[in-house]
């Protein structure tokens, strides 16, 4: 596998979930790392421990507006990827997944870097064929309310094969399932954050349909990891790429593990299924076995209970500064 030991690095995205953890890794393996984020989702606190490090800089600013750089690599993970957040303004959500990717498209070919895209599992939509390998096209709705992400990763991944075949340009492209771990937003409407969230106030544990839909989680650091290996294998292994954890659970299952896990004292409420919400969802990652020799390592108990850990540890805190708000009045 190729050393990208020294190489200059973008990041977009890099103050969000996964990117963050990504930037920080990459200035630990003495990367010079630039995090581009617009704050829309990602925060300023999940860099923090990075500011002021001399191999790390940070750009507030829209990849949907050009920008300048000169890097060997470029990760884009620049995009809302929670139900809750990309439909709330789903034009800019599309915009960002085309328009933005154009951008840095356009950047990678001037300068000359290899471009990774975190995509998505999305672009299955509500599967037909279980589990979901890389050659399966999808069952996506192009007009439901899902469609500003599904169908802006999937217009993405058209870009960046399509530049790949006229430029010559290389490309990484990763479908990320369902990720989870510390820094995830407590509104963000995924179903790990919902149900720690929830339990952790001891308030219903909303489960929507019946519960026997199924995921499978990643934890963060393992898709870190599958994310640099992806980067730095070579130029051949273009994707796309599963990455995630082929262990499938039904959401009622997940429930009754953050409910155990946290001492909670929730009880399970069940609401209508949204719409287009996917029956199952489960990687085969035979292809990062395969070329990447990535397979995720931390089992679900450990960590959700990190997950936990760190809700409650952030949800005090939140507690804490209402007190002292209350106090001041």
């Amino acid at each position: 596998m190729e050393s990208s030991h020294g190489k200059r690095v973008l990041v977009t995205g890099g103050a969000g979930f996964v990117g963050s953890f990504l930037c920080e890794r990459l200035v630990q393996a003495g990367h010079q790392v630039t995090c581009v984020d617009n704050f829309h989702t990602g925060r300023r606190e999940n860099i923090a421990r990075l500011l002021g490090r001399p191999n790390f800089s940070f750009i507030q600013h829209d990849i949907t507006l050009p920008i300048d750089q000169e890097v060997d690599q470029i990760y884009n993970l620049a995009c809302p990827a929670s139900p809750v957040h990309y439909q709330y303004d789903p034009v800019r959500t599309t915009r960002t997944s085309v328009i933005g990717v154009i951008n840095m498209l356009d950047l990678a070919k001037r300068v000359g870097a290899t471009v990774l895209q975190a995509s998505t599992s999305e672009v299955y939509g509500d599967p037909l064929v279980h589990p979901q390998t890389e050659s399966y096209w999808g069952n996506v709705n192009p007009i439901g309310p899902r469609a500003c992400y599904d169908e802006g990763k999937r217009c993405a991944e058209t870009l960046l094969f399509d530049y790949h075949r006229q430029h010559g340009l290389p490309i990484k492209v990763a479908r990320i399932f369902n990720t989870y771990g510390p820094r995830m937003l407590h509104n963000d409407g995924r179903v790990v954050s919902n149900f720690v969230v929830q339990a952790l106030r001891g308030e219903p544990i909303t489960i929507y349909g019946r519960g026997t839909q199924t995921r499978s989680f990643c934890y963060v650091d393992d898709m870190v990891k599958a994310l640099m290996t992806l980067m730095n294998s070579s130029d051949h292994v273009t994707g796309p790429i599963n990455l995630g954890n082929p262990a499938e659970m039904t959401v009622l299952d997940l429930a009754q593990q953050v409910i155990k896990l946290s001492g909670s004292i929730s009880k399970i409420v069940f609401r209508p299924l949204p719409a287009d919400d996917p029956v199952r969802r489960r990687p085969d990652i035979t292809l990062a076995k395969e070329l990447l020799d990535w397979v995720p390592v931390v089992p679900l108990s450990e960590g959700l209970a990190k997950t936990v850990q760190y809700f409650k540890a952030s949800l005090d805190e939140q507690l804490v500064e209402e007190d002292r708000r209350v106090a001041a009045k």
